[in-house]
């Protein structure tokens, strides 16, 4: 399953950051952050809650940027 998130963040680089700190979270198949759009696209791993997944991804998130946010 495939959501799209609005996430706020601040930079190209840290969006980059985001993306690879969202994929190696439990649950994720696959994430793309969009630092234009301020997107994120993520594909979830069977079996996983996407709600609880989140809560892990946004948590990864603000290790890279503090103040980061994600529409969940």
């Amino acid at each position: 399953m495939k959501k799209t998130y609005k996430i706020e963040v601040d930079c190209a680089n840290c969006a980059n950051l985001m993306e690879d700190a969202a994929k190696k979270t439990t649950g994720v198949a696959n994430a793309v952050v969009n630092f234009m759009t301020q997107k994120m696209i993520v594909e979830f791993e069977d079996g996983h809650e996407p709600k609880t997944v989140m809560k892990d991804v946004l948590k990864a998130c603000k290790k890279v940027e503090s103040d980061c946010e994600i529409e969940i």
